[in-house]
């Protein structure tokens, strides 16, 4: 992935781009993703950019962030708050009480898929 500057645009441009390449079917979390730009503490940041993605073109499917433990921490975000849970679930990802089944199977590690 090319350096980018470090001003808010091209830091969610960097973002978005990550997680543009998450398959269909998978999930990751917002530290992976920041593990992947180059800033491991910057999860935070991850959670302010999918809650800034709405409505960005190309799509960026922002319902495969979840957070470390598989949490849906990000539902609140989408209108209505159900939306993620059956984005994920048309995907053929299974959800039981916000929580992705299975999330370390259905992880997918940017550093790792991406060899980064």
């Amino acid at each position: 992935m090319k350096e980018k500057s470090k001003d808010k645009g091209s830091i969610y441009d960097a973002i978005f781009d990550v997680v543009r390449l998450i398959p269909r079917g998978r999930v990751t979390n917002y530290g992976a993703i920041a593990a992947a730009i180059g800033s491991a503490s910057g999860a935070r940041l991850v959670g302010y950019a999918m809650n800034a993605s709405h409505g960005v073109t190309p799509k960026v499917p922002a319902h495969r962030v979840v957070n470390r433990n598989g949490l849906l921490t990000g539902k609140h975000h989408f209108s209505p708050p159900e939306k993620m849970q059956q984005l994920l679930e048309q995907e053929g990802i299974k959800v039981n009480e916000d929580k992705v089944v299975d999330f370390e199977q259905l992880f997918w590690d940017p550093m790792t898929e991406l060899a980064l």
